[in-house]
C-alpha cells in the first residue's frame, strides 16, 4: 500500500494499514489526527494516555481512538513491541459498509467511553484471520489486488464492531498499577487542574520529601512533575474549548494565570493554537 499520509495529522487515502515489531516504537507527545485511528495490540507493554484516560493494552486489546482525540503512547522498551494500526478517513467506513455505517465504534467509543475492546477468543480467531490475509494482501500486485485489501479492512471492520456491540469494552479499561502515594498525587492532580499544584506542595502532601517524591514520581510515569501537569491541564483545557468554551476562560479554568503562557504551550503541544482547535 502506498504511504501517503502526513506526519502533520493528514490522511490523503480511504485509510492506511500497518503491521508493525520493533523495540523502540514512535513515542510522540499528546497529538491528535483528522483521521480515525485504530490499533490492536499483538505483543508487548504499551499504556495509552486518551484524552484524560489511561489505558494498558495486552495482547489483542483493540483502542479505539476516534478523530481530534487527543492520545499518546507510553512504550516500555525493552521488550518486543508489536502492533497494528490502522488510519481511516472519517467517511470511509460509511461508505464501506454501503448501507451500514462501519464507524458506529468510534462514534460509541466517543458517546460511552468504551475506548478499549476485549475481545473474546472466538474474535480474536476472525480478527487474527483478517489480519494475516491483510498482511499477505499488502504486496499484492495481482488482478483486484486494491479491491481485496478494500474487502478485507470491511471485514475487519465489520469484527471490531461486532466486538463493541457485543459489550466487549464494559471491563476492558486497566489502569496501571502505581504506588499508593503517586496514584493519590494523580487523582489531586486531575481533580484541581485550576489550583496552584507546586512539586512542594504535592510533596508535602504525599508525606514525602521533595527529592524523593520527585525521583519516585519520575520513575512511576516517566515525565517529570511539571510536564506531568502542564500536559493533564492542556488535555483539560483541550477539551473544554472542544465543548465549547471561550478559549480565555478555558485556559483559566484549567489552571493557566497568564493567556500568553497557556498559548505558546497548547501550540507547542498540540501543534494548533487554540482557536484552531475550537
Amino acid at each position: 500500500m502506498n504511504t501517503s499520509y502526513s506526519r502533520e495529522g493528514y490522511l490523503t487515502e480511504d485509510y492506511h494499514y500497518f503491521h508493525l515489531k520493533d523495540t523502540a516504537g514512535q513515542e510522540r507527545d499528546f497529538h491528535f489526527h483528522d483521521f480515525d485511528k485504530l490499533v490492536i495490540l499483538l505483543s508487548g507493554h504499551v499504556d495509552y494516555m486518551v484524552e484524560r484516560a489511561t489505558y494498558a493494552l495486552r495482547p489483542w486489546d483493540i483502542l479505539l481512538i476516534g478523530h481530534h482525540t487527543i492520545h499518546k503512547a507510553l512504550i516500555d522498551k525493552s521488550v518486543p513491541y508489536e502492533r497494528v494500526i490502522l488510519y481511516l478517513d472519517r467517511n470511509y467506513p460509511a461508505h464501506a459498509g454501503g448501507g451500514t455505517d462501519l464507524a458506529e465504534c468510534f462514534k460509541g467509543a466517543d458517546r460511552l467511553g468504551r475506548r478499549l475492546l476485549t475481545p473474546a477468543p472466538n474474535d480474536i480467531g476472525v480478527i487474527g484471520g483478517v489480519l494475516e490475509a491483510l498482511d499477505r494482501a499488502a504486496s499484492d500486485e495481482g488482478f483486484g489486488a486494491q479491491a481485496l485489501r478494500d474487502t478485507l479492512v470491511t471485514q475487519l471492520l465489520i469484527a471490531v464492531n461486532r466486538v463493541f456491540l457485543t459489550g466487549g469494552g464494559d471491563a476492558a479499561e486497566t489502569p496501571p498499577q502505581y504506588d499508593p502515594k503517586i496514584a493519590q498525587t494523580l487523582s489531586y492532580i486531575n481533580e484541581n487542574l485550576a489550583k496552584p499544584l507546586t512539586v512542594e506542595a504535592l510533596a508535602e502532601r504525599a508525606y514525602l520529601s521533595k527529592y524523593h517524591f520527585m525521583r519516585l514520581f519520575k520513575a512511576q510515569t516517566g515525565s517529570t512533575v511539571h510536564a506531568y501537569v502542564r500536559q493533564r491541564r492542556l488535555l483539560y483545557a483541550a477539551q473544554l474549548i472542544r465543548q465549547g468554551e471561550n478559549v480565555n476562560k478555558a485556559a483559566a479554568d484549567s489552571g493557566f494565570e497568564e493567556y500568553s503562557t497557556f498559548f505558546r504551550a497548547f501550540r507547542e503541544c498540540f501543534g494548533v493554537s487554540p482557536g484552531q482547535l475550537k
